[in-house]
Formats: structure tokens, sequence, C-alpha cells
């Protein structure tokens, strides 16, 4: 197998960043912070703090800031077909869409009847909290290794779909089933193809050994309480990622790169000619040209090559993609260039999908092909480019109206969550009122409130745009207001407001410090307009 991926770390700062380059395009970004390392693959004692028979489901509290969620399915004790579904080998650790159908439906298991309100229950989080959502947890645990999965709970033993030869899938079950526990099970991994047994059987012990060290735990632990921790993202990368498929594994940082030769000769001591240490004057992922494609990430519009470009709004239940020609006018006829556009649009998308992990339902919109060949074509070119994708996705036909449904599994958050914030200053809307709508609205209440208002003069503070725009190209609506009211009206900017705030006061005296009200509300005054 030919080396075509580069992993490039930047492990020199608060955060460690760890960039998956594949034929030389940036595929894949992972992110740690130091000061908030994510939950996943973690194993706790819980206490369960809620039952839900409506929903099948539980709450269980794990000791962090969202109560966990245990669908029935996830519970052990739930039926033994559950268990077979949960062993299945597709992508080296069960298929995870057949595990969470199972879960759904609890297949006649009702949770009621397997847990109670208060009881203790070792969990292991599968599924990161994204969003407002909290973790996703399961009660049958799975610890991975360099070349297997241990599955201590799990009577079973799978050999990746990957490995293809009966002979070496023959070997390594017998490897396996020679020193198994008894009721456990293994997931042998990709990686483990042609590995001698010695390594596969030092694999095997330490993650036993690890698993009765967890239960010891376990036993002496007052939930909720942290039993087991996977590793942090750097090794999690050495041990999932650097395979005979990546070339180089370079590092910006001294003591991380002493650490990950570390760990490298301990498991994997083919692959230390691989290491490099980064020693360059500029920050390695301005060396690489990763900056740039993070923040190319991180936009709505990404332009195409032929000058065609896409739009990408994530939403809080779909994301949809629109797929547009831009400044690409073609060369024979408008059916050949949207053609071309849309096959272009296939490839960018796949790539923008991985790069900016975005799950969930996905609605593309190509643009409309009048030929049913071109639309083949297109459909062919699109399941092509996602054959890279690691993630599990399901993709409908185009149809007619140049729609395509997906599904991308969602295993944790978008790129795009993780690195921004809503706007404080929008509040995540991504637009303001335009200015004039805000200078009507504000006339608009001062009619409504100069009737309370005793005094002959009416103060109105706005923000100096609003203000100035009141003052001259709309001053004649303020003379209007005043003539039906019978009260002057007197417009002061006031630089600390918000654009869509403003404030109704009597007389001409100043407000008082502080005073005054934002439009989410914070504050208050003796009379306001809030847009």
């Amino acid at each position: 197998m030919s080396a075509h991926a580069t992993i490039v770390v930047n492990a020199d700062g608060p955060e460690t960043r760890v960039a998956l380059i594949e034929h030389g395009i940036l595929a894949e970004l992972y992110l740690e912070r130091k000061r908030g390392r994510g939950v996943g693959g973690n194993v706790y004692k819980g206490k369960v703090a809620r039952v839900l028979p409506g929903m099948q489901a539980a709450f269980v509290d794990i000791g962090v800031e969202k109560a966990a969620f245990l669908y029935v399915g996830d519970v052990r004790g739930a039926p033994d077909d559950y268990l077979r579904l949960f062993a299945e080998e597709d992508e080296e650790r069960g298929d995870e869409e057949e595990r969470e159908e199972a879960a759904r439906q609890g297949r006649g298991a009702q949770i009621q009847d397997l847990l109670k309100e208060g009881q203790e229950i070792l969990v292991q989080v599968v599924k990161e909290p994204i969003g407002t959502k909290g973790a996703r947890i399961t009660s049958y645990v799975s610890l991975p290794g360099r070349h297997l999965v241990f599955m201590p709970t799990v009577d079973h033993v799978g050999i990746s779909r990957r490995i293809q030869s009966d002979r070496e899938r023959k070997r390594l079950r017998d490897i396996v089933d020679s020193m198994r526990p008894k009721g456990a099970g293994f997931i042998v991994r990709t990686v483990a193809e042609g590995v001698p047994e010695a390594d596969l059987r030092a694999d095997m012990d330490f993650l036993i050994k690890l698993w009765n060290e967890t239960l010891r735990r376990e036993r002496v632990a007052k939930a909720p309480a942290l039993l087991y921790s996977d590793l942090d993202l750097l090794l999690r990368t050495v041990r999932d990622l650097f395979t005979d498929e990546v070339s180089q594994l370079i590092v910006d940082s001294k003591a991380e790169f002493e650490r990950i030769q570390k760990f490298v000769s301990a498991f994997m001591p083919q692959y230390l000619s691989k290491l490099e240490l980064y020693e360059g004057s500029e920050p390695i992922f301005d060396g690489y040209g990763i900056e740039i494609e993070i923040d190319r990430a991180l936009q709505r519009k990404v332009w195409l090559k032929s000058g065609g470009y896409l739009i990408l709004d994530q939403g809080e239940a779909l994301t949809s993609i629109d797929v547009n020609t831009g400044r690409f006018v073609g060369r024979r006829n408008l059916e050949e260039t949207i053609t071309k556009t849309n096959l272009e649009a296939c490839r960018e998308i796949a790539e923008q999908l991985r790069l900016r992990n975005l799950g969930g339902i996905i609605v593309i919109d190509f643009i409309d092909m009048d030929r049913d060949a071109n639309r083949d074509k297109v459909s062919r070119a699109f399941h092509e480019a996602l054959r890279g994708d690691k993630a599990r996705v399901n993709v409908t036909k185009i149809s007619d109206m140049g729609l395509v449904e997906m599904t991308r599994k969602r295993t944790r958050e978008s790129l795009g969550r993780t690195l921004t914030e809503p706007c404080f200053y929008c509040e995540g809307k991504g637009y303001l009122k335009a200015k004039t709508t805000i200078a009507y609205e504000l006339l608009r209440e001062v009619r409504r409130q100069s009737w309370t208002i005793p005094d002959d003069v009416i103060t109105v503070l706005a923000h100096p745009e609003i203000a100035n725009l009141l003052t001259t190209t709309e001053h004649e609506f303020v003379e209007a207001v005043e003539k039906k009211v019978q009260k002057q009206i007197v417009v002061r900017p006031k630089g600390s407001f918000h654009l869509e705030q403003f404030e109704i006061r009597p007389g001409s005296r100043e407000p008082e410090p502080g005073r005054g009200r934002a439009p989410n509300g914070r504050g208050e005054s003796k009379a306001e307009g809030n847009s």
C-alpha cells in the first residue's frame, strides 16, 4: 500500500491540533484544548438520574456538566440479538448505525425494567456532547488498543472486513480465541494484518489488565466517578491514524515528539523512521498552508477553481449546501457548464464534509440538469468522492430539481461549532435590522408612549447611526410625528448603544449612567422602546 498521507501536529501552545493531509489536501482536523479535554471513550461509574419510559431511555449523572443519555438498547441486559448487532465487524467497532437503531427500538426490552432512579451503573461515552445535547453513553464497554478492541461484556470475535485474506483472518481469529477471557470478545482492527502473534498477545494482555483495573476502581469509587480516561488526542492520533498509509508524522513540540517516540517504540517500532521534529522558523501550520485552509473551512462561501462556488449553511436540524456557477461561463452550452460545475462541486463538497465534520441531515442543491445522463454522471461522481470518508453516509438519488438528501454520521462537534461562538452583537441571528427599519420602529414607539409622557419634550437616545438618520434623511418623518403628538422630539446619539437599541425619555435631561436596555432585555429604563 503506497503512503499518501501526512500527519502534521501543532502542539506547542495551549491546544493540540492535528491535521491529516491526504494527497496534499487538508482532509481532517482534530483539536483538543488542554483546559477542555473531551470525554469520548471515558468510562464512568454513573448514577441514574431519571428514567424516561416514554422515550425508552434514561439520563445518567456521570459527573460532567450535562447528564448523559442512555438508550434502552445500550443497557446490559437487553436482548441477545442486540449483542449480536453490537459485535458486527463493520468499520472495526461494530455497525454503529445498527447499534443505534437497536437501541432506539429496544428490541422488546423496557427501560423501567432494566434501570431505577438512583441505581449505579458502569458506562462508557460513545458520543461527545454536541450542541445542547449531553453525551451519549452505553454500558457495553469497548477498550481500543493498537491492533485490537477489547469488548469485556460481549462474547464475540470479529475481524475487520478490510482484511480480505481468509488465511490471515483464520490466523487472527485463532490467536484471539486462544487467549480471550470467557464471555468477553475482541474486534481485530485492520492494522493487525500481518502482525506477529507476540505483539497481538501483548496488546490483549494490556487491554485485559486495563479492564481489571477499571473494575477495581469501580468497586471503591462513589458515583459519579471517572474510572478510565482514554488517551489524549496526540496519542489517540498515533494509535488510530498512524498506519502504513502515512508517510510522515511531524510535530513542532520537542516534549511531545519525545512522548510520541516512546509510544511508537513500545507499540509500533517499525514507524519510528517516519517521525520528525519540526524546527522551522514559522509556525508549523503556516509552513504547511494549513491555517489558510482552516480559515477557508469557516467561511460560508467556498470558491471552486472554475469560478463557481458553494454556499454552506449549518442549522440546528440540517445543513444546506447550494451549488452556483458564479463566474464560470463555460465554452459550449449551458448544460455542459452546469454539469462541469456540479462535477467539480462533488469533490469539494466531500472534502468540506470531512474537514468541517458536518453531520446529521445534509441537503445539497446541485444546479438543475436537463439530461438524465448528466444527473447520473454527477451522482456517480459524488458517491466516488465520498469513498474516502470514514464516517457512515447514506445518499439519495438526485431529484428532478437537482436536490440530494444525505445523512452523515455525527460523532463529534463540527469544526465551525468548535472554533466559533454565536455573534454577541447579532445574538447568533446572522443579521441586524436595517437602519431605516429601526428608525421607523423608534418613531412608532414614540407615538405609543407619547400619551404617558407629561412633558412637552420627548428625548430619544439611539445609536449614533440611527440618530444621524433621524436628524438628516428621515427628519421630515420626525417632524410629522411631532405634529401628531404635539411634543418636541430631541434626538441624541448614544455611542454605547447596540445598533437596534433605543430609549425614549420625558424631558431633555441625560439618562443616569448604566440605564437603558439592549435588545436582549438586560437593564431597565423608565420608558423605552426596543426593536
